[in-house]
């Protein structure tokens, strides 16, 4: 408890995967009653894994209220932004002027994606549907020859760039516009690199055998006339390009931050020296931005926050595990990577339960059981890889995403 003797006041800034995680794990974890408020502008909760699917009409993005579901998940939503952290005094303020109180806090703002490759479409998620469709159109009518689909360099989560690829050729394969040609561009020395020697090389067939052609090794850096500048200096032509965008972080007024305003956190995902200050997510210094990864920081986090306010539950460091799952447009496979090793194994069979693209040990069975999100794929048509491994704290420099 908290030094007033007053039942402990955790607040917590987002509302995505990472605050519904640790709100889920809070109550689960800790054993005197909490008060756990989120703080967050947004009315719904978008679940986004299968934005990329969106355009190619097998999938759909879905959005539930968020005040229901942190509700339901044991918290209380606060509406407004959060716009600074007064650590010493353990005061939030919102954008507005208010201010709320805390014994501990967790930032889980997320970070916004910028244009990394000026003139592509810059493919940041559902808002994005819309231009791609319109492209997939443009490339039915014939007035398209090249697609390319780029991945810039420090990319926080490349597996959609891949599933995008995949998808664009299964969607125009399937409508009789055969003579379209899908580029791959990136600056990776293998396919999904990070997922292991046999996992790459498997993924590197399937996109031979789907006709795309791979560039590896390849910085798009800009478009115009026709043309993907690309470094090393080259030149790729192309009709249109899409890409993925870079992100950057939430810059928080009054905790430290980088110079691309992440927030530097340590083993139990303290927020540097600040007392009771803990973040998890993409608002973090963690190369790799992907759901799983924001859900188990939100579980370290809230081990340490529970066990600061009393329950017998011993603190666990961060040690990430990437699941990925690749949408492909066909049949389902499941790849697994060996926890410190180059190699990985294939399986027909699912690697978690429920089988959902977001993994988190407590906001997948909620979302399955409250949503009906356990198996948000699609249907027949979805192929799928999953892939699974162990990085530890000092791979922190090698990464790649899903």
């Amino acid at each position: 408890m908290n030094e007033r003797g007053a039942q402990a006041r955790v607040v917590i800034a987002g509302g995505g995967v990472a605050a519904l995680e640790a709100t889920l794990a809070l109550r689960a974890l800790s054993q005197e009653p909490l008060s756990i408020e989120l703080i967050a502008p947004e009315r719904d909760f978008v679940y986004r894994p299968l934005a990329v699917a969106d355009p190619f009409l097998v999938g759909e993005t879905r959005s539930f209220p968020l005040a229901k579901l942190a509700e339901a998940a044991g918290g209380r939503l606060l509406g407004g932004k959060v716009a600074a952290v007064d650590a010493e005094n353990r005061v939030v303020t919102t954008e507005d002027g208010g201010e709320v109180a805390y014994d501990a806090l967790l930032v889980a703002l997320g970070a916004r994606p910028r244009e990394a490759v000026p003139n592509a479409l810059t493919f940041v998620g559902p808002e994005s549907g819309a231009a791609l469709a319109s492209i997939l159109d443009d490339a039915l009518a014939g007035e398209i020859r090249r697609l390319v689909f780029a991945m810039p360099a420090g990319v926080g989560w490349p597996l959609p760039m891949y599933e995008l690829a995949l998808l664009a050729r299964a969607f125009l394969v399937d409508r009789g516009a055969t003579r379209v040609e899908i580029v791959l561009v990136t600056p990776e020395d293998r396919p999904l690199a990070l997922f292991g020697s046999r996992a790459s090389d498997a993924i590197a067939e399937l996109l031979e055998l789907r006709g795309i052609t791979c560039r590896l090794e390849t910085t798009p850096v800009r478009f115009g006339a026709g043309v993907l500048r690309v470094a090393p200096e080259d030149e790729i032509e192309a009709d249109r390009v899409v890409a993925l965008g870079r992100l950057i972080g939430p810059r928080l007024e009054g905790l430290p931050h980088d110079g691309e305003g992440f927030l530097p956190t340590d083993a139990f995902c303290r927020v540097g020296s600040e007392p009771d200050v803990y973040a998890a997510g993409d608002a973090t210094q963690f190369p790799l931005k992907q759901g799983g990864i924001a859900a188990q920081q939100a579980d370290v986090a809230a081990t340490h926050i529970a066990a600061r306010f009393g329950s017998t539950v011993e603190p666990t460091p961060f040690r990430p595990v990437l699941r990925g799952l690749l949408l492909t447009g066909m049949a389902a496979r499941f790849l697994r990577a060996e926890p410190g090793t180059a190699e990985s194994s294939i399986n027909t069979e699912a690697l978690w339960w429920p089988p959902a693209k977001i993994v988190g040990r407590y906001l997948a069975p909620f979302l399955a059981g409250t949503l009906g999100l356990s198996e948000e794929l699609p249907p027949s048509t979805g192929e799928s890889a999953v892939v699974e491994v162990e990085l530890g704290l000092g791979d922190h420099a090698t990464w790649a995403g899903i």
